[in-house]
């Protein structure tokens, strides 16, 4: 059975109507936004053979049709209008952004709940581990004779600090020259390198400098660890009650427990791929199988990428996701630049 112009006419009707009604679509809708052009009874004879070719479902209950993820999928590759983002939600991206940056975590935490806001669907975002993490300074910050903050920054801009308790007393004046320490021999190497200089150092140093030195150590070696590994943020998982489809508590638990306890299997990109759109059944995860994710990536810097993913129902406005996502992703990349720059929107561009 052939797949005519006019078959993919009437799917993107149907398509489009459900994702802005989230109910069925009738003959008599589709022959209105067809101009009167094509009977009832030939679009009956159509929708009876788009569900037949699977690019269209009927619920028991509707004598309407609805996509299928198969409808879905050939909609958005080659029946979906690509849409850019318009001045306003431009101008809205390009506000949010401007604030000064922070610790590079709570900058990616606050990007997904931005695009949360954004698409008004669940969001996440994720920072693929760099490759080699160092610290690029300490600071040893006093608090009694007993313990002190220890304060380490990454080359990656992470900013990690926890309180220290020592077991001999460190005299607040010592810090500055421990500091000073860490600082000459124990920045931009890898954590392999940290151990053996310590080692190296232990001679020339009393107990009472040796062990809060090694504290330091031991606490920097778990920030790059951590800093070496991927992190999932998600925001807006409450967004998902809002659409029909979720609106039944036992279909919403699983896809609610994937946002919130199983972060880490939300789908991410392949490498090289700018943005990735997964329909239903496409997405491996059995939670997923009633909604889909698109997903697009930005550039960090120092070779770590970022994604920021939006999870919704299959009926998702998968035009306006994609354009404010990919809008998005673009302005991340800039603003992570050198040149800290917000895109400019396609009409702009000469």
């Amino acid at each position: 059975m052939e797949l005519t112009a006019r078959k993919k006419e009437i799917l993107k009707v149907v398509t489009e109507r459900y994702i802005d009604a989230a109910e069925p679509v009738g003959s008599k809708y589709i022959a209105q936004a067809m101009g009167g052009s094509v009977s009832s009874a030939t679009i009956r004879n159509e929708l009876a053979d788009l569900v037949e070719m699977g690019y269209l479902e009927q619920p028991h209950t509707s004598a309407g049709r609805i996509p299928s993820p198969k409808g879905y999928r050939l909609y958005v590759n080659e029946l979906m209008e690509r849409r850019q983002v318009s001045d306003q939600e431009a101008a809205e991206i390009n506000s949010a952004l401007q604030g000064k940056m922070q610790e590079l975590d709570s900058v990616i935490a606050q990007a997904g709940q931005m695009v949360s806001s954004i698409v008004n669907y669940p969001a996440y975002a994720v920072t693929a581990g760099k490759n080699s993490v160092t610290v690029r300074r300490y600071d040893l910050l006093p608090v009694d004779a007993m313990s002190f903050i220890a304060v380490v920054m990454t080359d990656d801009s992470r900013v990690k600090s926890q309180l220290l308790r020592t077991e001999l007393p460190v005299e607040a004046e010592q810090l500055p020259a421990l500091a000073n320490l860490l600082n000459t021999h124990f920045t931009g190497i890898h954590t392999e390198e940290l151990g053996s200089k310590l080692m190296a150092l232990a001679p020339q140093l009393g107990a009472e400098l040796f062990m809060p030195l090694s504290q330091t150590i031991e606490f920097a070696t778990a920030v790059i660890d951590n800093s070496e590994r991927s992190h999932v943020f998600t925001t807006g998982q409450s967004q998902i009650f809002r659409q029909p489809e979720f609106q039944d508590l036992t279909k919403a638990d699983g896809l609610m427990s994937l946002l919130t306890d199983q972060k880490s299997q939300l789908p991410v990109l392949d490498a090289n791929t700018p943005m990735q759109i997964l329909i239903g059944p496409e997405n491996v995860n059995e939670a997923l199988k009633d909604a889909s994710v698109v997903v697009a990536s930005y550039d960090i810097g120092d070779n770590m990428r970022g994604l920021i993913g939006v999870v919704g129902p299959t009926r998702m406005d998968y035009a306006t996701v994609a354009a404010r996502l990919s809008y998005f992703a673009e302005s991340l990349t800039k603003m992570f630049g050198k040149n800290n720059q917000l895109p400019p929107k396609e009409d702009d561009i000469p």
